[in-house]
Order: C-alpha cells, then sequence, then structure tokens
C-alpha cells in the first residue's frame, strides 16, 4: 500500500509511519518540522520524507499526483502557539482544503483524520462523552481550526475515518503534562497538579487503530479513548515511579468553570474496530515515554492551550 502522511514525523505521525513500514508499505511524509524532532525518523528504503509545509497549494498537489497513495493520513496540526490564529487558519484549515482537493484529484481512496477531543468545548455537556454531543470548539484556536478541517474532509466525498483522541502520551511526546512534570521533576523544579480527571491513551494503542482504519475499518467519526479517566495526580505518581523518585506535589482545587473530568466514549470503535481495547497501561507507558525522554532530552514542551487554560486542566 502506499500511504501519505501528512505531520508524518511528529509524535503521531512518526509511529505511524514506523509501523507502516514494518509491515512492507511506502510511505512519504511530508513535515514542516515545526514541533516535529528531526531524530523521529530514521533512514528507510521505502520511506520519502519531504521538507515543507501543506499551507503551499502546489507542493501538496505535486506531492499527490505523483505518489497517488492509497491512503492519506492527516495529521500535521499547527498548536504551537495557541494566540497564533493566523498559523492555525492556515495550516489547520486551508491545509486540510489543501490536501482534501489534492487526494481527490489523484484518486486517494481513503483519509485518515486525527481530530481533537476539544471539538467538544473544555467544559462537555455529558460525562463520558458521546459521538451525539454537539460540536462546540470555540474554547481555543486550535479546536475552531481542527474541526473545520474535519468539516472539509467529510465535505470531500472520499471515503474517511476522523479518530477523536483523547489524551496521547508515549515516547516522543512533547505535549501535555508528562513531559512537563518529567521536565521539572528531572530539573529540580517544583509541581503542582490540578484536582481533575483526565482520559489518556497510549500512542501505541491508537496506532493500532489507525492502521485498522488504513486498511478500510470503519467510516466517519470515532473516539480513540482509554474508556477510563485518571486524575493529574495520578499520572504525577506514575511519572514519579519510572523515575525512581519520592516528592511532594501541590493539589490545587479545580477552577470553578474546569470540568472535573473529560472521557470519550470509545463504544462505537470498539464495536467498528474488531473488538479493540487498549492495551498499555498507565504505568507502562509512562515508563515507556520516561525511557525515552531519558535518551533524547525535553528541550521544550508544547501546548494549544493558553497557560492559565494549561494549567488548570495540565491535560490536553
Amino acid at each position: 500500500m502506499k500511504v501519505l502522511i501528512t505531520g508524518g514525523a511528529g509524535f503521531i505521525g512518526s509511529h505511524l509511519t514506523d509501523r507502516l513500514l514494518g509491515r512492507g508499505d511506502e510511505v512519504l511524509v511530508i513535515d514542516n518540522f515545526a514541533t516535529a524532532r528531526r531524530d523521529s525518523l530514521s533512514q528507510h528504503s521505502r520511506l520519502t520524507v519531504v521538507e515543507g509545509t501543506i499551507a503551499e497549494e502546489a507542493v501538496v498537489s505535486r506531492l499527490l499526483s505523483e505518489m497517488h497513495p492509497d491512503v492519506v493520513v492527516h495529521a500535521a496540526a499547527s498548536y504551537k502557539d495557541p494566540d497564533n490564529w493566523y498559523e492555525d487558519g492556515l495550516t489547520n484549515v486551508v491545509g486540510t482544503v489543501n490536501v482534501v482537493k489534492a487526494a481527490r484529484a489523484a484518486g486517494t481512496r481513503r483519509i485518515v483524520y486525527f481530530q481533537t477531543a476539544l471539538c467538544y468545548g473544555v467544559r462537555p455537556l455529558e460525562q463520558p462523552i458521546t459521538l451525539d454531543h454537539p460540536l462546540r470548539p470555540g474554547d481555543s484556536s486550535y479546536a475552531i481550526s481542527k474541526t473545520a478541517g474535519e468539516h472539509y474532509v467529510r465535505l470531500s466525498g472520499i471515503g474517511h475515518v476522523s479518530l477523536r483522541l483523547a489524551n496521547v502520551y508515549g515516547p516522543r511526546n512533547l505535549s501535555g503534562p508528562l513531559p512537563t512534570f518529567y521536565q521539572r521533576l528531572t530539573g529540580g523544579k517544583p509541581c503542582f497538579v490540578m484536582e481533575t480527571r483526565r482520559d489518556f491513551v497510549f500512542v501505541d494503542d491508537l496506532v493500532d487503530v489507525a492502521v485498522m482504519a488504513i486498511d478500510g475499518h470503519g467510516e466517519g467519526f470515532y473516539h480513540v479513548s482509554s474508556g477510563a479517566d485518571i486524575s493529574i495526580k495520578d499520572l504525577f505518581d506514575a511519572t514519579l515511579k519510572g523515575l525512581g523518585m519520592k516528592a511532594d506535589v501541590e493539589v490545587r482545587p479545580r477552577n470553578p468553570d474546569d470540568a472535573p473530568s473529560i472521557l470519550l466514549d470509545p463504544s462505537r470503535t470498539t464495536r467498528d474496530f474488531s473488538g479493540w481495547k487498549p492495551k498499555v497501561s498507565l504505568d507502562t507507558g509512562v515508563s515507556k515515554a520516561i525511557e525515552w525522554y531519558r535518551e533524547h532530552g525535553v528541550s521544550q514542551t508544547f501546548t494549544h492551550l493558553r497557560s492559565s487554560e494549561a494549567a488548570s486542566t495540565a491535560s490536553r
């Protein structure tokens, strides 16, 4: 199979690239390396890496017209600066339009899209969140632009699966609380956690779903979720355990307007994806991430929420 992955050098994209190469697929990656690390991908005879942006229509059109991929996995996204609305719109909206139009012209049969759970807003109306929950992405530029991109994927007429994600963690991840905890704890800096609960899924479990989507499972919208929420304090404790450290942490009460829990209902995914269920426990997943951090370091972390929102949620 020929697969083009936008953002294929990023956290999720690089893990998916490795999996597809391992089973014999031909993979073309386009990435601008705004948040991706160049050591996430190794040279491979069936891998082509193009440094570029999906915001450039001519580049995207050329790559798809030359490759004619069977499937496009759209993992590229702008999220580095929550106040850079222009870049979010350019990459997540215009870039998605470029990808979708080029895929349609190239005869691509399927698009797999990665969407944020923030499409439901930071204060969802139900727990767990079902696929019937209304879309309320207005809390962040990232969510607004990613949801617009999802609409264009649906509008394309191409067979598609949009995976709405819980908090994905694991090796190569540089966003969210885990790399922040690691960076601060190993640097001897104090930490605090909010009294909230969130839904975490290990990257390999997500890749299992993505590969099945590439192979034709499912159609439409799905949640990729652990099916359970954990406290941010539990994640911090798992980080301490993985580091073999002891440390105190301040637990702060959540802000009145912050959701006590955000949990996605994965029942449709379990039904349509051969009984898929997450396999990796929190302790195992955190240990694997820490092993990677120790080897490669964490020089910077990213968030798609403003600092006050990131502090209150410490998770997305």
